[in-house]
């Protein structure tokens, strides 16, 4: 008999949860969004009130808030918490610009995992120049996925000051700094390591006059002004290597980094 009462007891219980739970006593009625901006701010911020209203504080479909707002590729992610009885919080979590793609007289913005950013004001930031305007709403093109995630890890102080980012043969990917020199990466791997590398050489007044920096091996920077270095018009002329040392052949000086 005590085995009976307890299952009965079990499923009124639950019956009772299931019943509280999609109930208007706790419906969602208060819905506060933040860490939205920018041309759509208004549009993404009308998209999740409308589908959180639709929930209850003791049911929240965070799959349904993805979806609402699924047509807006500014926004990477959400962060979704409630308040008993009747209020949600939802931060968005928007994709950062880090550059620009421009193609045919056309300038969209990207973030660093290669979404296209149309809504959102590209004039400030770097360049990524393509033959091809893109399609879609991420880059398909390898050299422009490559160059975004270049600047994905750039470090904040150098990427307001860098102004393009090409592949240029043989030196792989090449960005451009405002009033600077080219500095070459090579391929796109251990990109943070190179930036590190970049800004040590940077730093250290014997580079004053670089017109390039080699990080492809970030173990053994190098700054010079090569003949060779045709995507910089630099010129052949010796200019001194981080290590303090010089080079008066134009070859490039190569430099231990630190640690």
């Amino acid at each position: 008999m005590s085995l009976f009462v307890a299952l009965a007891l079990a499923v009124l219980g639950g019956g009772a949860w299931l019943w509280l739970r999609d109930s208007s006593l706790v419906s969602v009625t208060r819905v506060a969004v933040s860490g939205v901006d920018g041309l759509q701010a208004g549009q993404i911020t009308s998209a999740l009130r409308a589908a959180a209203r639709n929930m209850t504080t003791l049911d929240v479909r965070t799959d349904q808030l993805r979806m609402a707002v699924s047509p807006y590729p500014v926004v990477k992610d959400l962060e979704v918490s409630t308040q008993f009885p009747h209020g949600m919080r939802i931060h968005v979590i928007e994709q950062r610009p880090v550059g620009a793609v421009v193609a045919a007289g056309r300038t969209i913005a990207v973030a660093g995992d290669g979404t296209l950013l149309h809504d959102v004001p590209a004039a400030a930031l770097p360049t990524i120049p393509l033959g091809v305007p893109p399609g879609g709403s991420r880059l398909t093109d390898p050299g422009a996925r490559d160059a975004a995630a270049l600047l994905a890890a750039a470090p904040t102080a150098l990427l307001g000051r860098l102004i393009q980012v090409t592949t240029v043969a043989p030196h792989g990917l090449v960005a451009q700094l405002r009033n600077g020199p080219s500095i070459y990466f090579g391929a796109a791997n251990r990109l943070r390591a190179k930036w590190m590398a970049a800004s040590e050489v940077l730093a250290d007044s014997g580079s004053a006059g670089a017109v390039y920096i080699d990080v492809t091996v970030p173990e053994r920077p190098a700054a010079g002004a090569a003949s060779s270095a045709s995507s910089t018009g630099g010129s052949s002329a010796g200019v001194s290597a981080a290590a303090g040392t010089s080079s008066t052949t134009g070859e490039p000086t190569s430099t231990q980094s630190g640690g």
